[in-house]
């Protein structure tokens, strides 16, 4: 995991000269065909969580000692005694295999990474495997770009090409790259530089890895510019992979630039979208650190994730109870998360020391079974206000139902099934309690702890939603302060209502509905980042609620908002106030209140 947040930045640039990252890449474009590689999120075990913990007796011979052979061994044998049957089948080996204690990095007279004598002894090729005679997918980690060691003032050879040394494959100002600027910028108009990638990705290859990490990855990993745009180092790697002849998974980390995605789609198997997970603490999470940002950040990448690439959301570390860092309420959330949102399930945890909740919420195959389907990835189909609902429509017609109650108090929490498209009945099954809990009409609604969740299967018996749609830009609304209509090629009517800010108002005038009640009002909208917006009816109090970001600035997103109308004729109103609120596109206002 290796991408750390500004505050842990300084003291790990001491602690980490040299920096790497684990990636894994196959060489397939996404076709109709099934891919090769990442068919499906992958999913097992990784050692960063554990390296990077200051729990007491993880590092013992200091930060980041954790990662040793010895240790590798007893994790890989872990992993295949308790959790291959499930599916977890990787065991990736993080950053610091070629670095010793002190994080001196070792290299081979060719520039390229080399295993640390005391780490490990026996060698990258024996570890691969070992894991291997398992039954498992060996993984490694690797830093974006030539690390500053592997220069040698410019001379060291690049292994099979001739006449090439390092100083033909970097910029002749030596700008420095990656996330942690510990590598310098490989410059890919000279011949050179891919021959230097090929030499790395023939000696995994040759090794025997199935996982490649590739670390510190821009625009993203806190860079931006173009020092920091690894678009071409990792085209360089899509295409050394694919030279091997080996389907070798490549992984992107750290919080890519989602103004990139179709290049990550193109040329990897998979995106850390967000910051690391870990706590750089006395556990290995903590719920503040990162975990409940993956709600506010996963939304906006819903619709990039498929066969061939997935959204990585970084370590699932909710087996080791204390050492966690967690409730058992937020594990579960954690848990949950992480398989609606179709993201690669490895865990980060200890598995010799799995407490039984743990590895209850890690075995659970109903809830692994939603992270391995067919769907898509879930998303909020309610704003991402402190209750959340968010669902995915199954191929066989059910839905994958999440309710969340991030708040710091116990709460209830509904998921109406007009914000599903359907009305009336369906029957719900708990899955992380293997329990058929009944039929429900119109909405399933649970009290829910602090930061707690649950996970439905929904099985609609109803019929379809029947709305009228309201276009925001139609001249019966009223517009004030900047509010203006825009141009929206993927908007309804192709416009939408914009500049909504610092008081600016949209308010949709002769809202009709057959009976007073309160309607699942469907908003369709626009936002390259998560804003808030007051919606009120009839000059009424407003309520504010946060809408999860739709990636950019051309993309649609919808969420339904629950709104008490009177029979007859409304005005629903969408107010700024004093800051910036989403583009609207249109709402759909239900036949029916819910």
């Amino acid at each position: 995991m290796y991408s750390l947040t500004p505050v842990r930045a300084l003291r790990a640039m001491v602690v980490l000269a040299l920096t790497a990252g684990f990636a894994t890449h196959l060489p397939t474009a996404h076709a109709d065909t099934a891919p090769a590689v990442a068919a499906k999120p992958y999913m097992g075990w990784s050692s960063w969580s554990m390296q990077s913990s200051k729990y007491p007796g993880l590092n013992p011979d200091g930060d980041y000692s954790y990662l040793t052979e010895a240790n590798v061994n007893k994790q890989t044998d872990a992993l295949a005694s308790k959790l291959k049957k499930y599916g977890y089948d990787h065991v990736n080996i993080d950053a610091g295999w070629w670095m010793d204690k002190t994080w001196k990095s070792g290299f081979d007279e060719y520039g390229r990474q080399k295993a640390d004598p005391v780490r490990f002894p026996s060698g990258m090729k024996a570890v691969a495997d070992r894991i291997h005679s398992k039954g498992l997918k060996a993984g490694i980690y690797l830093p974006a770009g030539l690390e500053k060691g592997a220069y040698g003032d410019g001379k060291t050879p690049v292994w099979n090409a001739d006449g090439c040394t390092t100083a033909d494959i970097v910029y002749g100002d030596l700008r420095t790259t990656n996330g942690w600027d510990s590598a310098y910028k490989i410059d890919f108009s000279r011949p050179c530089a891919q021959k230097y990638i090929d030499s790395q990705a023939q000696l995994i290859a040759g090794w025997g890895y199935d996982f490649l990490k590739l670390d510190g990855v821009g625009p993203g990993s806190g860079k931006s510019g173009d020092q920091y745009d690894n678009v071409a180092d990792v085209a360089a790697w899509n295409k050394a992979i694919t030279a091997t002849g080996r389907p070798i998974h490549l992984e992107l980390s750290w919080s890519l630039d989602y103004g990139h995605a179709a290049d990550w789609k193109k040329y990897s198997n998979g995106w850390r979208i967000d910051t690391d997970v870990e706590c750089y603490c006395n556990t290995l999470v903590s719920w503040e650190n990162s975990v409940d940002d993956r709600w506010d950040d996963a939304p906006a990448w819903t619709g990039q994730a498929g066969p061939g690439g997935w959204n990585d959301l970084d370590s699932l570390d909710v087996g080791n109870g204390t050492m966690d860092g967690l409730t058992k309420a937020e594990r579960q959330s954690y848990a949950t998360l992480w398989a609606v949102a179709k993201s690669p399930l490895f865990t980060g945890d200890d598995l010799t020391r799995l407490d039984d909740y743990g590895l209850s919420l890690l075995t659970n195959r109903e809830v692994i079974a939603v992270d391995q389907s067919d769907a898509p990835p879930a998303r909020p189909v309610t704003p991402s206000d402190a209750q959340q609902v968010w669902a995915a429509k199954n191929p066989d017609g059910t839905y994958t139902v999440a309710l969340f109650n991030l708040g710091s108090a116990p709460a209830a929490v509904s998921a109406n099934w007009t914000a599903l498209g359907f009305t009336g009945k369906a029957d719900v099954r708990d899955l992380w309690n293997h329990e058929d809990l009944g039929s429900f009409t119109n909405k399933v609604t649970e009290a829910l702890p602090a930061h707690g969740s649950r996970l439905f299967t929904v099985t609609p018996h109803g019929s379809a939603v029947t709305s009228t749609a309201y276009e925001a830009e139609a001249t019966t609304n009223t517009l004030s302060g900047n509010a203006n209509i825009a141009d929206c090629s993927a908007c309804s009517g192709a416009h939408k209502v914009g500049n909504l800010y610092l008081g600016g108002k949209l308010t949709y005038n002769n809202i009709v509905a057959a009976k007073a009640g309160t309607y699942q009002v469907k908003i369709a909208y626009v936002s390259g980042d998560s804003r808030s917006v007051a919606i009120s009816a009839n000059g009424n109090g407003a309520t504010s609620h946060k809408f999860p970001s739709t990636g950019d600035w051309g993309t649609v997103g919808s969420v339904s908002v629950p709104v008490t109308l009177k029979a007859g004729a409304n005005t629903i109103t969408f107010d700024s106030g004093s800051s910036y609120a989403p583009d609207i596109d249109r709402i759909d206002v239900p036949k029916s209140s819910s």
